[in-house]
């Protein structure tokens, strides 16, 4: 089963950047989707972002413009660049392939 293991988070002010990353095993990375979702305190996780094999992306609506998934195949990583980011973008963000998720990184948005 692949393992995934996300990194990048942190403490950012409002209006702040950051960029997350996923690190899958397995070797065939390539072949699969890849999903960015979140979770904030006391809500349900939610989607932010998915990735094709063939590299189409979608966005949550309400994310579009700021977000920006990518992925590397050669290193087996899939990236989310967060820019212009709000306070209400604190949550866990976890990746997932295929239906297995990672353990999440914090990402607290906050002045």
């Amino acid at each position: 089963q692949v393992q995934l293991v996300e990194s990048g988070g942190g403490l950012v002010q409002p209006g702040g950047s950051l960029r997350l990353s996923c690190a899958a095993s397995g070797s065939r990375f390539s072949r699969f989707a890849m999903g960015w979702y979140r979770q904030a305190p006391g809500k349900q996780r939610d989607w932010v972002a998915t990735i094709t094999s063939a590299e189409q992306t979608y966005y949550a609506d309400s994310l579009k413009g700021r977000f920006t998934i990518s992925r590397d195949n050669a290193k087996n990583t899939v990236y989310l660049q967060m820019n212009s980011l709000k306070p209400e973008d604190t949550a866990v963000y976890y990746c997932n392939q295929a239906g297995v998720w990672g353990q999440g990184t914090q990402v607290t948005v906050s002045s």
